[in-house]
């Protein structure tokens, strides 16, 4: 999905997708497969009243002309990365970036195409955030000239506004939808994962004016993504629950490369439509699922198959997004899961409460009694694969006693697609093989997951 941010309650991270096209440099060592490396993540949280959530430019902004759907296929010379990442709301990785390596964490996002850091400007008046890359202690740190294609306007799959600056540089902005401007110039850096080990030369953002202090690694199928420009076949974290003990946070893991829990997945081939460029509602690189339905307790809602598949104009889309923290359903579905709601617990609903102004399945109840009255909520999906969600996590806490189902209206976002976010994908090893074109799924531990 593409990117525009807001600061609201609740509304999550879903990710700009940005199609652009790139010549790609070659690694500067063929990786080994069998190898795999653990970065430790310092533990972060998102302050609970400054959240994004991102929309798909091309359907806000109704730039409706994407390129064709295609993925970058991975060269034989891969390899193995781990790290970790601490559940607040967003996904947080901690990657090495540069030649000496400098850490940077970045919102682990499968729904945007665009990587970008924090390289903010030392101003006397205003310091950079401590965590924010310094391109001068980088030797891999090259800028990308106005001369450079991506650089130029009306470039297929290239959606992000670009222009020459007074240095004649490549120079990006994007609005938030709280008005403030996110901006910097595209640039080329490495990640490095030890002296002999790194990527090539990847083209990502250099934030000089951003709102945020981390920055995004955007992992969906187009060209310019950080999996497709490293040339990874595949990749895959997992989600650890939000309850923990007082005064201890929950760690996850993050592939890239081979995850060795992977005997134990189910796979679900990703849907493809060529057709894509004449579809104004369809973001064609996300990671499209073939969903069929939603169970709640043992009951089957009745929701037609079609309300999860995208229809002519692209409306309909299931995707699956590290990025965005809720699930969004169309309103054929959401309005099907709400009835089953008020059949079961309708007294208990939180009267004339919209949380972030998408959800309004809420309640000021006991979350056990309530969560045990709605039963386990399943999103069910071909080759018999599913998503179970257990009665005890159903209800997410939004703060001041309040919890709500963890689902919101998608049209309120003004998309017109379903989206699984990462609160339905806890305690779930979710990996992305490009190579088959698939999503694997594995019950997990996932705090344990992280050793």
């Amino acid at each position: 999905m593409a990117l525009l941010f807001y600061h609201l309650p609740f509304l999550p991270f879903l990710f700009l997708s940005l199609h652009f096209i790139a010549s790609l440099s070659s690694p500067t060592q063929n990786l080994n497969d069998t190898l795999s490396f653990s970065f430790p993540l310092t533990s972060l949280r998102i302050s609970p009243d400054v959240k994004v959530q991102t929309l798909s430019s091309s359907l806000v902004a109704g730039a409706g002309k994407h390129g064709t759907r295609r993925l970058a296929r991975p060269n034989s010379g891969s390899y193995n990365y781990k790290t970790t990442f601490k559940y607040s709301m967003a996904l947080i990785v901690a990657l090495p970036i540069g030649t000496p390596p400098q850490t940077q964490q970045m919102v682990l996002d499968t729904g945007s195409q665009l990587s970008w850091i924090q390289c903010h400007r030392k101003l006397a008046k205003r310091p950079p955030p401590t965590a924010s890359f310094d391109p001068s202690l980088s030797s891999s740190f090259s800028v990308l000239p106005c001369n450079h294609p991506l650089c130029k306007p009306r470039i297929p799959d290239f959606t992000l506004p670009t222009s020459c600056d007074q240095n004649r540089l490549c120079h990006y902005s994007y609005f938030y939808a709280d008005g403030t401007l996110a901006e910097g110039n595209l640039v080329r850096e490495k990640i490095t994962f030890s002296r002999s080990q790194s990527t090539p030369p990847l083209i990502l953002g250099c934030a000089t004016d951003s709102s945020e202090d981390k920055g995004i690694l955007g992992m969906n199928l187009g060209r310019f993504s950080f999996a497709s420009q490293s040339k990874i076949s595949k990749f895959s974290y997992c989600v650890p629950t939000r309850r923990t003990k007082p005064g201890v946070s929950s760690t996850g893991s993050f592939y890239l490369g081979q995850n060795p829990n992977s005997h134990g997945f189910q796979y679900i081939n990703l849907l493809a439509f060529p057709q894509s460029r004449t579809m104004p509602n369809m973001d064609p690189l996300a990671y499209t699922l073939p969903m069929l339905g939603i169970k709640m307790g043992a009951k089957k809602l009745a929701i037609p198959m079609h309300v999860f598949r995208p229809d002519a104009g692209g409306s309909g889309q299931t995707m699956i997004d590290s990025g965005s923290e809720f699930t969004y359903l169309v309103d054929e579905a959401y309005n099907k899961v709400r009835e089953e709601v008020v059949r079961l617990v309708g007294p208990r609903l939180k009267k004339g409460y919209v949380y972030g102004g998408v959800a309004d399945m809420c309640f000021d109840g006991n979350p056990v009694q309530i969560g045990r009255l709605i039963g386990d909520m399943v999103l069910e999906f071909e080759k018999g694969v599913e998503i179970r969600v257990p009665k005890d996590r159903v209800l997410a806490d939004v703060g001041g006693g309040v919890h709500c189902l963890g689902i919101g209206r998608s049209n309120m976002l003004g998309i017109a697609s379903n989206i699984i976010g990462n609160f339905h994908q806890q305690n779930l090893w979710v990996e992305f093989d490009l190579g088959n074109r698939r999503v694997g799924l594995g019950k997990a531990d996932c705090s344990r997951a992280a050793v």
